[in-house]
């Protein structure tokens, strides 16, 4: 995940229109914990989701990503690649066989690479019904009851699709409320230490003014392309606290405790992005060490969700190396950063 290269974030929205602190869906089966720990998957592998979700132990996987293969086109297609359609054929039977062991997945929109080259979906396609269609068809296909809307880069600006965007989530939560379904939508932003920026509260902003309701606001803490030395732990609990500041203003009615619940954190886990393009400033480690204190920061304030990028990076391949794809780039052994974060589940 990343606001420079080809990482992506996640945004959960939910999927019925109801009062600030209410719930249409409270008395329907819940597939996603109310607190939930959900690295992200790089379904452009080649890689078998319910394999890895078994290696692992992480029983909830965020699957990234999912866009249009190119720019003006309304079909949703797994990383826009034509041979992964959105079907069943493609990975229904690994999120089956991961339902089975008590897990789920969370599919999600978007991703560095998808906002940098408008093939995100609302950035791509300007019909919002179309667009809503392509939602619906991702929670009918795989009967998921969460999405999660990565939204970063150039995709930050484009206005007009941030309003299309926004207006086909409300089109989903109606169409949703209709059917009795749980559908929750995640909003993963990119944020600077202090808290997010004004374009991506922008983006809050018009799910407030579009009526599309938000669960989880996902910040990404890492990539900060600040020049600066950054304590990675102590940065994620600063942006979170912010973040509910934020929240508090977009949502004035709701409980202190409502907002931290609406707190989503992403981090990229050993060595970031930040050193991998050249850069000479001090390098982003998010260690191990800083693992253990978010995840039990992170429980004490009952967040919703905790994540990282990603499930093919948690190993120790490759000691001193930035912004890889398939390890760390610190010394661990494989999916300890898994293994630590699992209890925040509840």
């Amino acid at each position: 995940m990343s606001r420079k290269r080809f990482i992506p974030l996640v945004i959960a929205v939910t999927a019925i229109l109801v009062g600030a602190s209410g719930s249409a869906y409270a008395n329907e089966r819940r597939s996603i914990p109310e607190q939930v720990f959900s690295p992200y998957f790089q379904a452009y592998t080649d890689a078998s989701p319910a394999a890895v979700s078994m290696a692992s132990g992480a029983r909830y996987l965020t699957m990234a990503f999912l866009q249009t293969e190119t720019t003006g086109s309304c079909d949703i297609l797994w990383n826009g690649d034509p041979t992964k359609p959105v079907a069943w054929s493609t990975f229904g039977p690994d999120i089956a066989r991961i339902r089975a062991t008590g897990g789920d997945v969370i599919p999600s929109f978007g991703g560095f690479s998808a906002d940098s080259t408008a093939t995100e979906i609302a950035d791509s396609c300007t019909d919002v019904r179309k667009i809503a269609a392509a939602y619906q068809k991702v929670i009918t296909t795989y009967n998921v009851s969460r999405l999660d809307m990565d939204i970063e880069d150039i995709s930050l600006d484009n206005t007009a699709a941030i309003d299309r965007r926004n207006q086909a989530i409300h089109l989903v939560q109606e169409w949703a409320a209709r059917q009795h379904r749980r559908v929750e939508i995640v909003y993963t932003l990119p944020t600077a230490p202090t808290g997010l920026e004004d374009n991506a509260i922008n983006v809050l902003a018009s799910a407030v003014r579009n009526h599309a309701r938000v669960d989880i606001v996902n910040i990404m803490t890492f990539d900060y392309y600040d020049d600066q030395a950054h304590e990675m732990a102590v940065d994620t609990k600063t942006a979170a606290t912010s973040l509910v500041g934020t929240l508090h203003r977009l949502y004035p009615h709701r409980s202190t405790a409502e907002l931290w619940r609406m707190v989503g954190i992403t981090e990229m886990i050993g060595i970031d992005d930040y050193g991998s393009g050249g850069e000479t400033g001090p390098l982003e480690i998010f260690t191990l060490a800083d693992a253990r204190d978010v995840t039990h920061w992170a429980a004490d304030r009952h967040i919703g969700e905790l994540s990282f990028w990603a499930l093919g990076r948690d190993n120790g391949g490759c000691p001193g190396t930035p912004g890889s794809d398939d390890c760390s780039g610190v010394a661990q052994s494989p999916y300890q950063y898994t293994h630590i974060m699992l209890p925040f589940t509840r």
